[in-house]
């Protein structure tokens, strides 16, 4: 069974790995846009 902790852990997965990849781009692409409107869940932790 695909439970809703696995996708939601497999999502965080993939936002970590788009952040590391972003992490060479200039500071502008960075900040308030970076998550979209996932934004809120990125800052629970």
């Amino acid at each position: 069974m695909y439970s809703i902790e696995m996708a939601y852990a497999r999502m965080r997965e993939l936002q970590e790995l788009a952040n590391r990849s972003r992490a060479h781009r200039p500071a502008a692409t960075q900040g308030k846009r970076r998550f979209g409107r996932n934004g809120s869940t990125a800052e629970k932790r």
